[in-house]
Parts: C-alpha cells; sequence; structure tokens
C-alpha cells in the first residue's frame, strides 16, 4: 500500500533503524526507493513552478508602462524568488527591462530605493544594460545618482558610468514574450586579410608561453562567463621588436595547442581588425553565451568584456578602463581561424584573437571553441 508523506516519514525515522537491526534490510531498501521516487518527482514539481514564475516575470517585464513595471518590482522585492535559473536572475530581467521599457519609467521607478530597498543587484545591471544602450544618464536624476549611491564594493562598480567609444553599436538579444532571436561573435572579415603565403613555415618557434595565472585568467575571462566549450590563453615576450606584418606568420608557429598539428599548407586565415570589433566579439561572447548557454547579459558581458581586452592588451591590473581603452587602441589587434584539430569549427563560432602590444615586444592570444 502506497504511503502518504506523514506515514512514510514516521517509518523513516521509527522503522528503518530498528528494522535493519532485525536483519530486514529489504525493508529500508523499499523505504529508499519510495523517498527516490518522491524526491525526483518534486524535483520536477519545483522546476515546473520555476518556469511558471520566469514566464509571469518575462510577461510583467516585457509588457511596457509603469503599473507593470510596479507590479513586477513589488513581486521580485517581496518574494525574493530563490532560484538558480537564468531567467529569474536580476542580470537577466534587467535586460529584458533595459529592451522593453521606457527609460522614464525605469528611472522612476527601479531607481526609487526608498521603495524598492531589496533590488541593488537589478538596480546595477540595469544601469549598465541602459548605458551601453546609448542612454545619456545626466538627463535622467534617478540614473546620474546612482552611481553615488550604489555599493562600493560591487564588481559592477568598477565600470564607467558613460559608454565608451571602444562600446558603441555592440548587439544585444531579442526577445519576446515566448521567443528569442540573438547574434554572435562573427566570422572573419574579408577586408584586412593579412594570411601568410602558403605553404608556411614548418618549423616551431622557440619562444616560451610566460602567461600567468592571473594573465590567463583575465584573457578568457569574456568566453569563460559565456560558457563555451572550451578557451586557452598564452602570452610570448619576444627576443625583439617585431612589426605586425610579421604577426601572422609567425602566430602558427608559436607553442599552443590551438595550432598544434598545423601543417603548412592547412587552412590558417587570420585579418586585422580595429580594437572596437575585438570588444564587440568579447562582449557577445560573455553576454550572449555560446550554443548551449545564454551568457551573463549586458551588464556582466560589459563587466568580462574589458577584462578580456585588459589581459589581452597587457594593461596592469587594477586599473581604469579608460587606461585599458587607450592601452589597446595603442596595440594591433588580429582575428583568426585555423582548421587545427583544437578548433572543432563545427559550428562557425570558433576562433583566436591575437595583440600585439604598443612596444611591438609582447604577443598575447586567446582562442575559443564552443565545441567541448
Amino acid at each position: 500500500m502506497e504511503k502518504t508523506k506523514d506515514d512514510l516519514g514516521r517509518l523513516v525515522w521509527g522503522q528503518a533503524e530498528r528494522r535493519a537491526a532485525q536483519g530486514d534490510a529489504s525493508y529500508v531498501r523499499e523505504l529508499g526507493a519510495q523517498l527516490a521516487d518522491r524526491h525526483a518527482a518534486a524535483v520536477e514539481q519545483v522546476r515546473d513552478y520555476e518556469r511558471q514564475l520566469a514566464h509571469v516575470v518575462r510577461v510583467l517585464a516585457l509588457t511596457p508602462g509603469r503599473d507593470s513595471l510596479v507590479q513586477l518590482l513589488q513581486l521580485l522585492d517581496e518574494k525574493r524568488p530563490a532560484t538558480t535559473g537564468s531567467d529569474l536572475l536580476p542580470r537577466f530581467v534587467a535586460s529584458l527591462l533595459a529592451e522593453h521599457q521606457q527609460v522614464t519609467d525605469l528611472a522612476a521607478t527601479v531607481f526609487d530605493r526608498r521603495k524598492w530597498d531589496q533590488l541593488d543587484e537589478l538596480r546595477a545591471c540595469l544601469f549598465h544594460e541602459l548605458v551601453l544602450r546609448g542612454v545619456d544618464i545626466d538627463e535622467f536624476l534617478p540614473l546620474r545618482y546612482w552611481p553615488l549611491e550604489r555599493p562600493g564594493w560591487h564588481a559592477l562598480a568598477w565600470l564607467p558610468v558613460h559608454r565608451r567609444d571602444l562600446e558603441a553599436d555592440v548587439d544585444f538579444p531579442r526577445r519576446s514574450i515566448r521567443g528569442s532571436a540573438r547574434g554572435g561573435p562573427t566570422g572573419l572579415p574579408a577586408e584586412e586579410r593579412v594570411d601568410p603565403p602558403t605553404p608556411r613555415t614548418s618549423k616551431r618557434s622557440t619562444l616560451r608561453d610566460i602567461a600567468t595565472t592571473d594573465m590567463h585568467e583575465s584573457i578568457v575571462a569574456a568566453v569563460q562567463a559565456g560558457n563555451w566549450g572550451d578557451c586557452g590563453a598564452w602570452v610570448f615576450m619576444l627576443d625583439e621588436a617585431i612589426t605586425p606584418d610579421r604577426v601572422p606568420a609567425l602566430l602558427p608557429t608559436l607553442p599552443m595547442p590551438c595550432v598544434d598539428g598545423l601543417g603548412p599548407t592547412d587552412r590558417f586565415e587570420i585579418a586585422v581588425r580595429p580594437a572596437d570589433d575585438i570588444w564587440r566579439m568579447l562582449f557577445a561572447t560573455a553576454s550572449m553565451g555560446g550554443m548551449y548557454s545564454s551568457g551573463v547579459q549586458g551588464a556582466y558581458g560589459r563587466l568580462w568584456a574589458w577584462r578580456s581586452m585588459a589581459g589581452l592588451s597587457g594593461t596592469p591590473a587594477g586599473t581604469s578602463a579608460e587606461e585599458v581603452e587607450r592601452h589597446a587602441r595603442q596595440s594591433t589587434w588580429f582575428h583568426f581561424e585555423a582548421d587545427a584539430e583544437w578548433f572543432h569549427n563545427d559550428i562557425q563560432a570558433d576562433y583566436g584573437i591575437a595583440t600585439l602590444s604598443p612596444d611591438r615586444r609582447r604577443i598575447a592570444v586567446l582562442a575559443a571553441t564552443d565545441t567541448d
């Protein structure tokens, strides 16, 4: 006979030990089997509730107007849904709001800390979503005051409060109540191609990777935030300063797994890219994620794109975004693709980025694949 919840609980706490001591292990196993079945059913029910709650939040966030905004904020402030589901995280809700609500309404409602004192994470994310979309925060008093009121310890507090030139024209996903569409890192452009002539040299470079743990973590920050399949980072100090035109031939010879096994005639394509294009690639990687990830959305995508740019350009840790941008614009950037085994090239999303430092003595490389 199927036990009720209370009956099963009494048997577990009142009978399991006694029956086991009497040698009736099969009875205890049966209790465990019933508990496992009920646990699985409960987990699925929780997931179902989470999906339904996420849909309600999405409907309110995507319905323009202050009334739906107020109702959404009240729900989030009072109930504070505890969930690991990405569609209920403040960064995702902030992205939906920035896409579908009027800035005037957002400034007047979301940024009212007197009324919604539990929503600082939502505010922090929404602020940077709006900055990236070109909103002039100085035109809205609540937005102008937010950088003065926000928690100083917050990771996003490092970001500039105005959009930098490097960040212009980024791509965002497009969401509706029941669907979404997104872009991603673009393929190699036809212009500014600097492919080395084939056959290339098969002689391996004697340069050594000097990337520290901190360097590596900084360079791969955007790819890891986007939860791509795999990534790698390498840094090389050159024996002498070289001109940018020597980089395309040098890269396939460097001791990096992403070019291991690449033959003299195997595909290795490379183009010079402006720093702005590289920033957009990294932002798309982090914010929109890979094929099996929704990314970290705009605010945190902005943060991790800056961190990867800093690592690649060799900007010292702790410097401002303005300094990272200055250093990045003085560097020479390359975007490459290859038919090496490391790059799976299954969904045409794999890419490599290399940068030559302003003094032309340092090369840093990031390789990313969306296949694990």
